[in-house]
């Protein structure tokens, strides 16, 4: 049943994870009140709220039903946390019903993120909190970056599906958007983390899992150009060997915004 959230789990999960406790942090998230968290996937930064705001009450909604069942079926919180599959750019929420809203790399792959944006407003009282936070793609996720480095030198065609491309990953981007959405006190900063491969599988395999662009593009390789990449990225890595564990880096850019009192 859980195929591709478990999938996702091995691919992304332990990353949301690592970032979400330094996410919430930098949101400036009240410790209490009734909280949304856009594009929840499979729980992870619903449950870090959970877990640092003892009297929240969060909300999770994502367009994919097979994360909510996931995340409902994983949920250690059942008393303050909840599931629902929801159209981030139509909420069926009350105006003005949650405190705060935060987004945990969604934001980027929502079709029309102004309108997403707009919603969360809405739904948000005056003088709550709305933030989110997306990979750069182009240069500070060092796992990503890597794979799309090694694509593109095995493979020039590779470059038109590279993660760079992605919108709202670049310096500046969400701060955009959200004063073009009428937030206000917007402030964006990066939060590095870093996480640490056992070994070069535990690296590659995950790609292999078809989840995200990358996987996509790595499901369509032949055997041959597969194994090219997997050689590529090996020879860039610089490892002594297969066995040998590694750090990477990473760079997500995380904006926050307050909903004006004055908005109507």
């Amino acid at each position: 049943m859980f195929e591709n959230a478990d999938a996702y789990e091995r691919f992304m999960g332990r990353w949301s994870r690592a970032l979400a406790r330094g996410f919430l942090n930098f949101s400036g998230l009240p410790k209490q009140g009734r909280i949304l968290d856009v594009g929840s996937g499979t729980g992870s930064l619903a449950f870090t709220i959970a877990e640092h705001c003892n009297t929240a009450r969060i909300m999770g909604i994502d367009s994919s039903k097979e994360y909510i069942a996931y995340a409902n079926s994983e949920n250690p919180f059942p008393d303050r946390a909840g599931f629902e599959a929801a159209d981030a750019r139509h909420l069926g929420f009350e105006s003005a019903s949650f405190d705060g809203a935060l987004s945990l790399l969604a934001f980027n792959f929502i079709p029309d993120p102004g309108k997403a944006l707009a919603e969360a407003r809405r739904v948000v009282k005056p003088g709550g909190v709305i933030a989110a936070a997306v990979w750069d793609y182009g240069s500070g996720m060092r796992m990503l970056r890597t794979f799309w480095d090694a694509a593109v030198r095995i493979d020039p065609e590779a470059e038109k599906s590279d993660e760079k491309h992605m919108p709202l990953c670049r310096e500046g981007e969400l701060t955009a958007l959200w004063r073009s959405g009428g937030l206000v006190s917007v402030r964006e900063e990066p939060i590095e983390i870093s996480m640490r491969f056992a070994t070069f599988a535990d690296y590659w395999e995950p790609f292999l899992l078809g989840q995200g662009p990358a996987g996509a593009y790595a499901r369509r390789l032949d055997p041959d150009r597969l194994a090219a990449l997997r050689g590529e990225i090996q020879r860039r890595l610089s490892l002594k060997g297969e066995d040998q564990p590694f750090d990477l880096s990473a760079r997500a850019w995380a904006v926050r915004g307050v909903v004006p009192n004055d908005f109507s």
